[in-house]
């Protein structure tokens, strides 16, 4: 069943934000992730999420989520987000249905 690794970011240093982003993609992808979100307007409808730039990626399976986030190849990419934004990252089970 897939999963997803979603996350909500405040970007506090957009130059920084950016090198991240150039370089995080090939890490993606390597490990099968794709993009489902990256960025894009936002909507509350209801409540207040607080969503500030919403990411969802989409991997094969909740293993290759957490192969991904806790790779050696995202590590220094982890330490460029935090040092650029304010995360909330969750990674979370598809439904099956």
């Amino acid at each position: 069943m897939p999963a997803y690794l979603i996350a909500n970011l405040d970007v506090t240093d957009p130059v920084a934000f950016q090198r991240y982003r150039d370089e995080v993609a090939p890490v993606i992808a390597r490990f099968g992730g794709r993009y489902l979100v990256r960025g894009g307007a936002v909507e509350n409808v209801e409540g207040d999420l607080g969503a500030k730039r919403l990411v969802v990626l989409e991997f094969a399976d909740m293993a290759a989520a957490k192969r991904f986030y806790h790779s050696a190849e995202y590590a220094p990419l982890i330490a460029l987000r935090r040092a650029a934004t304010v995360s909330d990252v969750v990674l979370v089970e598809g439904y099956a249905g």
